[in-house]
């Protein structure tokens, strides 16, 4: 609910977002052995959306370190050589 608030805030000023995470953990949320919260990070895929008017596609295959080349890349700012990620928009 305040996840969709924010994206029709942004939608009715003409704003743009991007919505992910670092770790999935979905598919284990609790240790077996001792019932508590499992907080290691889990290689499951987690989403990367883009909220904005831009007709954009998110390439398949992005990595933590493609989030920072795509902020980059939505702002118009060039990407530092020292950044080894790819930005994950293309036009669509």
């Amino acid at each position: 609910a305040c996840l969709g608030r924010v994206v029709a805030a942004l939608e009715k000023v003409g704003g743009e977002a991007l919505i992910t995470a670092d770790h999935g953990n979905v598919e284990q949320m609790e240790d077996e052995s001792t019932g508590q919260a499992h907080t290691a990070h889990t290689c499951e895929p987690v989403p990367f959306i883009y909220v904005g008017r831009r007709p954009l596609r998110i390439r398949d295959g992005g990595v933590l370190a493609d989030v920072a080349p795509t902020m980059l890349k939505l702002l118009d700012l060039p990407q530092p050589k020292e950044m080894t990620g790819r930005s994950l928009v293309e036009p669509a």
